[in-house]
């Protein structure tokens, strides 16, 4: 995975009509700054600004995914996403003169070519990433799809298809760094069920539809009527009555081809998330509704991990900064009350130090039997040493000092610390040591969950 942002070397313009809404429409796509994202901007409207291609203004999922921002509707959004995003495309700038992207062949194919000829454009700020670290699940009830995505240490997609249907039967479709996006996914073109036409004309949808920018699938042999029908549909004369099967094509580009389609509507709306996932997303009977569904899911853990507190990882074969002796150098404590263990991490202002809890703690005769729990007051001592590391670390003699509490705020306790759990404590300093004060900020992490936070104020008293 390239690391660094992304965007196009040059402009691009495609023209076409709209699928549902039939308008000829015009639509630039531009390079644009680091940081912009993939924005959207309705030039054919006065005082338009753009707006971000965003799951947050997703309104409609029938047929194609619709965005929405303050009354202005850009529609059938996933194939160009689709392109941008797998191709590595990080901001751009689209300019639609319309309600809708172009359908042109129904494929991605005319903006993926485009894109993979003339490469991307390397740029200076770090890319962002969601990197997955448990399991996320999500099913429609109604439909019975479901999408799953596992933690993995890189980015892949798969689709399994099933619409009890004889001519697709069950279809899995699979994208990763092994697999060209331009030349085995994006040249896939979208699909329709013969059985589906007349129900989506009858709902204003597909007015531009054509033989040539869908595959027409039907699940049985053509009657003199429907194929008059489909003659009266798509203005064409040569159809004859047919057995089941592909309606307009003599054979799909590939055998998985629908498949293949779907997934790339998947990669189209999971772009919608804002940013780029390492993990490993399963996707079975996928549609824009669920898509788009997961995509938020998404947004909402990438904002929630960047809003959140660095959390330290402890690595238990990396060398402390400070072990067990330099601990007790620095700090009056003694077993059984000393809680602190090691010291991985430490600058002037942070300290990072561990606690391996077990089950021979001496606290745990009484508290509790059958139950056995770490006392909170004693997390919050496991903090104050770790603290107090700190502060004698930068003294001279720090064997002729001793820190004592002098106020302890906002002590939260989040999850229960038993034995077997592994202490990992952060203590930052929130404002300069004045009058033998210090001012820090605790937390106690188990693996990934907070455990306690609380303010700490200390005094360092020399010994007399």
């Amino acid at each position: 995975m390239q690391d660094k942002q992304q965007t196009l070397k040059k402009i691009y313009t495609f023209e076409g009509r709209g699928l549902h809404s039939g308008k000829s429409v015009l639509m630039r796509i531009l390079p644009a700054g680091e940081n912009h994202g993939i924005k959207i901007r309705r030039s054919d409207i006065e005082g338009s600004l753009p707006f971000s291609a965003s799951v947050n203004y997703v309104t409609n999922t029938q047929r194609g995914t619709v965005l929405e921002h303050k009354g202005e509707i850009v529609s059938t959004v996933e194939h160009i996403l689709s392109a941008l995003w797998t191709l590595g495309v990080d901001n751009a700038l689209i300019e639609v003169d319309g309600p809708e992207i172009p359908i042109l062949d129904g494929s991605a194919a005319p903006y993926a070519d485009a894109i993979w000829a003339d490469g991307t454009q390397a740029q200076q700020e770090e890319r962002c990433y969601l990197t997955v670290k448990e399991k996320i699940f999500y099913k429609e009830p109604q439909s019975g799809s479901e999408i799953t995505i596992y933690p993995d240490d890189n980015f892949s997609a798969e689709v399994m298809i099933d619409f009890n249907s004889k001519v697709l039967g069950n279809q899995y479709a699979k994208f990763d760094n092994s697999v060209n996006y331009s030349t085995e996914i994006a040249c896939c073109r979208t699909f329709v069920f013969l059985h589906d036409i007349e129900p989506l004309i009858k709902n204003n949808l597909i007015k531009g539809g054509d033989l040539n920018n869908a595959v027409v699938i039907a699940e049985r042999g053509l009657t003199t009527t429907e194929s008059e029908k489909l003659q009266e549909i798509f203005g064409k004369r040569e159809f004859e009555s047919i057995e089941s099967g592909y309606v307009n094509i003599k054979e799909p580009k590939f055998p998985n081809e629908c498949a293949r389609h779907k997934l790339l509507d998947l990669l189209g709306d999971l772009s919608l998330s804002g940013v780029r996932i390492k993990g490993r997303v399963i996707a079975h009977k996928p549609g824009h509704k669920i898509n788009t569904e997961i995509a938020k899911i998404i947004k909402k853990m990438a904002n929630e991990t960047l809003n959140s507190k660095e959390i330290p990882q402890f690595d238990p074969n990396a060398l402390p900064v400070i072990d067990i002796n330099g601990i007790k150098k620095l700090l009056p404590h003694r077993p059984p009350f000393l809680m602190v263990d090691r010291i991985i991490q430490m600058n002037k202002e942070e300290v990072v130090g561990i606690k391996t809890v077990g089950i021979n703690e001496g606290y745990f005769i009484g508290h509790f039997p059958d139950e056995p729990v770490m006392p909170g007051v004693l997390i919050i001592e496991a903090m104050a040493q770790v603290g107090g590391i700190l502060v004698m670390n930068d003294l001279d003699e720090p064997e002729r000092y001793s820190t004592y509490f002098a106020k302890i705020d906002n002590a939260k306790f989040k999850r229960k610390v038993v034995p077997g759990d592994v202490l990992v404590i952060k203590l930052t300093l929130t404002a300069p040591m004045r009058r033998s004060l210090v001012y820090m900020k605790g937390e106690v992490y188990v693996g990934n969950t907070l455990a306690c936070e609380a303010d700490l104020v200390a005094q360092v008293i020399k010994n007399k």
